[in-house]
């Protein structure tokens, strides 16, 4: 099969990997345009485009894509199948150009957690559970014909990062299997059943990461883990924002009110929530690097007669 990629970030890069190293005909890759960063303001490509570059695979980077001259580029490589990881909206005009449709990797069990943060959320909301999905593309976002499951536990102190990169490489996996089965005719489409307890993984906003005190720990706790390292939970200590990356909960007989800090000024720094006490153990005050939090008591004694 005649294969096109559509990918932009590290999480796709292991998808179109995986399809190289299993010797499937990937023809093109579609990406984003390369954008200035950096202090120099730079142009700095995609990690599929440098992927792409590296093994000599034709690139598209289309600014629009409903772009005529995109749309002629893009229909001229004659695809098979399309392999979207990780890319933005797709118009029909191109999910629904080769004859085989458009197959999207999804980092949840679909109809769970559709949306555009499925790895937080899942976190975030205490799920013991996650997994990839591969399903057909069409109108709705994250609605199509299932394909392929794989699920993975979620550890109980496990991060978002740790989950990203575990569901990237199931994703390849998947994504495999799920090209083989459809070249052998094997593969059988399921349709998204309406499920009213499906839950959402909206985009995060920033006052989605501030911390609330007067949660649980539980609470509290699945949310810094479900935003670390990124964009991380936050909370304000002394007028400026405090990122929190890492974190232990702690059971206390004695309570405090909620947002109540305890310190020695040396070694611990912990908030008091509704049932007990989060301690903090790596964080990032506003404008400063990230550190452990006996690094920032050393320079910055917290007085708790305020």
């Amino acid at each position: 099969m005649r294969i096109v990629f559509l990918g932009t970030p590290d999480f796709a890069v292991a998808a179109l990997d995986a399809l190289v190293q299993h010797g499937k005909n990937v023809v093109a890759v579609v990406t984003a345009p390369d954008k200035p960063a950096g202090r120099g303001m730079n142009l700095q490509q995609s990690a599929v485009k440098k992927y792409a570059v590296e093994h000599q695979i034709p690139v598209l980077q289309p600014e629009k894509l409903k772009n005529e001259e995109f749309l002629t580029a893009l229909a001229s490589y004659k695809a098979d199948v399309q392999v979207v990881v990780a890319f933005r909206m797709l118009p029909e005009v191109v999910w629904n150009m080769p004859p085989l449709g458009t197959i999207n990797i999804h980092a949840s069990l679909l109809p769970n957690y559709r949306g555009a943060a499925p790895i937080n959320w899942a976190i975030i909301n205490g799920e013991k559970e996650s997994g990839v999905t591969t399903f057909k593309l069409k109108h709705e976002i994250d609605t199509g014909n299932i394909l392929l499951q794989r699920k993975l536990q979620i550890g109980e102190d496990e991060n978002a990062g740790s989950l990203h990169d575990r569901l990237m490489h199931a994703g390849a996996e998947l994504i495999i299997e799920t090209l083989d089965q459809l070249e052998q005719g094997s593969l059988v489409e399921q349709a998204q059943l309406p499920n009213i307890d499906s839950k959402h993984a909206p985009k995060l906003f920033t006052e989605t990461c501030e911390i609330h005190w007067h949660k649980t720990t539980d609470e509290v706790y699945n949310l810094i883990r479900g935003l670390s390292p990124y964009p991380a939970a936050y909370t304000i200590l002394n007028g400026k924002k405090l990122k929190i990356f890492s974190a232990n909960k702690v059971t206390n007989e004695t309570l405090a009110l909620p947002g109540t800090i305890q310190t020695n000024n040396k070694s611990f720094l912990r908030y008091a929530c509704l049932d007990g006490f989060i301690e903090l153990l790596e964080i990032q005050p506003e404008g400063k690097k990230r550190m452990p939090v006996a690094d920032y008591l050393r320079g910055n004694k917290i007085d708790l007669r305020c």
